[in-house]
């Protein structure tokens, strides 16, 4: 989501979904039980809370396989957005999908209605963590569905996730590659959380399925996010949003976190000041400045990337101040070598 950008969310839990991913518990995960009505969607609208001025509405259709439920029911959904269109109160559709729910036809169907975003869940482009996820579909049908979503001039959005059975931090960092090759507009990074009632919390509890933690996912995580700043595609979510039930207990295990981004951030401010800091002498001192906005994720929650770098690299102290750069910059404006 851009910041000109107000999304009304309405949740379609499992609705068009032929499979049953092993992660998947949709009513826990987006807090829904009910499935999404015309009605639901008239009260989403006009019980959301004004945008401002510069920023454009969206609704949005999450949690489903939207395009995988019957064609008169998307219409029912689609004709209760269009008044709001036509007065202005919401300027464009947004929805999520399956690669394998996507065809021209369908596509063609969703412009006439004003649908300008498509969401697909990719998860990964490893075609064995596909499988033993239970997803349903192949890598090459993700690669398919976004190179038809992009020519028919819709936003496209990609969302992977990491920890997945049979995953690897080697295959996420392959998944990234190739959903940058595929030049979608944005993407959302999962990483993997048990919630109770799936099967991967059956997997986990018979021992079948290595929980993906959270340092599992800060570590893998502070590697993808670079991939896709360099690539100038935003990541516009990391990590589940946190809810009061999953928060509860509803999310037994897993990368599940309420600053899970932060944490991420953190990191990779650490790894970029260890290639920095690679080659200083034991025993030194040493001051780094970053972007004033940056110093809670360079000192680290609870100081552990100061502790880290002073551990790893035998230095005496590190301090952090705030500096005249740019936001992802850091430098060194004090050295003091041992002894001194």
């Amino acid at each position: 989501m851009s910041a000109r950008e107000s999304i009304i969310p309405v949740f379609v839990p499992h609705l068009g979904c032929p499979n049953d991913c092993v992660f998947c518990n949709q009513r826990r995960i987006s807090g829904s039980t009910e499935p999404a009505t015309a009605a639901a969607v008239r009260e989403a609208v006009e019980s959301a809370p004004p945008a401002a001025a510069c920023m454009k509405r969206q609704l949005a259709f999450y949690g489903g396989s939207f395009t995988a439920i019957p064609v008169d029911e998307q219409l029912s959904l689609l004709n209760a957005a269009q008044e709001y269109l036509r007065r202005g109160d919401i300027q464009s559709l947004r929805l999520s999908t399956r690669p394998d729910a996507i065809d021209i036809p369908t596509l063609k169907r969703l412009r006439e209605y004003s649908v300008e975003t498509i969401e697909l869940g990719a998860q990964s482009m490893d075609d064995e963590v596909l499988l033993l996820s239970g997803r349903g579909h192949t890598a090459a049908e993700v690669e398919n569905a976004s190179r038809l979503i992009k020519a028919e001039g819709f936003r496209l959005i990609l969302q992977m996730m990491t920890g997945l059975p049979g995953d690897s931090d080697e295959k996420a960092i392959e998944t990234a590659r190739r959903i940058i090759a595929l030049e979608p507009d944005g993407v959302r990074v999962y990483p993997t959380v048990i919630v109770r009632d799936t099967a991967l919390y059956d997997l986990w509890q018979a021992g079948r399925y290595n929980e993906h933690s959270v340092e599992d996912a800060v570590r893998v995580c502070a590697k993808l996010l670079p991939m896709f700043d360099a690539a100038g595609i935003p990541v516009i979510r990391l990590g589940l949003n946190p809810t009061e039930e999953l928060s509860s207990g509803a999310a037994a295990g897993g990368a599940y976190h309420p600053a899970l981004g932060e944490l991420v951030k953190s990191r990779i401010m650490l790894n970029r000041a260890r290639e920095l800091l690679a080659g200083v002498p034991a025993g030194s001192s040493v001051t780094i400045g970053v972007h004033r906005s940056r110093l809670s994720q360079m000192v680290g929650q609870h100081r552990q990337n100061i502790d880290a770098l002073k551990r790893e690299l035998s230095l005496r102290e590190v301090k952090v101040v705030p500096a005249d750069c740019d936001l992802n910059e850091i430098a060194i404006p004090s050295f003091e070598p041992p002894g001194k």
